[in-house]
């Protein structure tokens, strides 16, 4: 059975866990697979459907079904942008263009959702299936909803996926079999990144950020490859004057949209740590996080942080 989760890479805890489960056939009604993003987790839900759906462990035509989203019995939730009366998740938003001021949420309507699809008759699994992604970004009344379909989850099976589940509901946690992903070490990443053929230079902050996570890598590098070519270079050498923070703060406000704004401010961090910049200035950058996600006019609230990290000036060492 663990044959089933060999593309599963620096998981052993996990993969021993789950395949024991299968091998026994003592599945739990909800498990909360917990972990960095992009370390393996959504690839550990497909590998663990899979062994279900097939007694031999090991299918290429359920292993198609699942990657593809197109087996009846599964539900597959992420969290989703509210856009003139649509859920968007976050492919489709980027596809349509539509810019992204707070990150995406899981809805009321997406977990009510999930509770008429747990309530129905399977078609051809023995159990309806519902992974849901990013389970921390549930609104509050999503995350009621939630308790209460965990409370009577019928015959189905649930999966959520968190990369925090302390801000999850204790409720919640306490009804799901705990998996702990771990961050992989370099040479493991290093053999997934060559497995998907994307090894590639990168900015040391870009690699700082990503912690052992090649999927939290990829991401990063996305991020970073998505900024106009003319900023990159602006970022690489931050303002030192007055107007050239100003022009900064302009351009960046009107060039990246809120997800790509506050994804910089992560950056920004990384990058002033390296400098050996003093706690004030980080945190400086954590109130612009919070002023963005509360609305502040984006331009202004740059400005201002802006010209105080330039008043602030780089510290000198030791």
């Amino acid at each position: 059975m663990n044959g089933l989760f060999q593309d599963l890479i620096g998981q052993p805890l996990a993969v021993n866990l789950l395949a024991s489960a299968l091998a026994q056939q003592r599945l739990a009604p909800a498990y909360l697979f917990a972990g960095p993003d992009g370390v393996g987790r959504r690839l550990a839900a497909l590998r663990f459907l899979e062994g279900m759906l097939s007694e031999t462990g090991s299918s290429p035509r359920h292993r198609r079904r699942l990657e593809e989203r197109n087996h009846p019995d599964l539900l597959w939730v992420e969290p989703t942008f509210q856009h003139q009366g649509r859920l968007l998740t976050r492919a489709e938003a980027e596809e349509a263009g539509i810019g992204r001021r707070t990150p995406p949420q899981l809805r009321l309507e997406q977990i009510r959702g999930v509770s008429r699809f747990l309530a129905r008759q399977p078609v051809e699994a023995s159990r309806g299936m519902v992974v849901i992604e990013t389970a921390e970004a549930m609104a509050e009344s999503a995350a009621n909803a939630l308790l209460k379909t965990l409370e009577e989850p019928g015959h189905g099976l649930m999966i959520l996926l968190s990369a925090s589940p302390e801000r999850l509901l204790s409720t919640i946690r306490s009804r799901c079999q705990l998996i702990r992903f771990l961050r992989l070490d370099s040479e493991a990443l290093d053999q997934v990144l060559l497995r998907c053929d994307a090894v590639a230079d990168d900015p040391p902050e870009i690699t700082a950020m990503a912690a052992g996570s090649p999927g939290a890598l990829l991401e990063h590098r996305r991020h970073w490859q998505a900024l106009p070519d003319e900023l990159r270079q602006r970022l690489q050498n931050p303002p030192d004057q007055a107007m050239d923070a100003l022009a900064l703060a302009r351009d960046l406000s009107e060039a990246l949209d809120g997800e790509q704004q506050l994804w910089l401010i992560n950056w920004w961090q990384q990058r002033l740590w390296r400098e050996g910049r003093g706690a004030e200035s980080l945190e400086r950058l954590e109130r612009l996080r919070r002023q963005l996600l509360s609305f502040v006019q984006p331009r202004l609230a740059w400005e201002v942080a802006l010209l105080d990290l330039v008043q602030r000036g780089p510290q000198p060492p030791g």
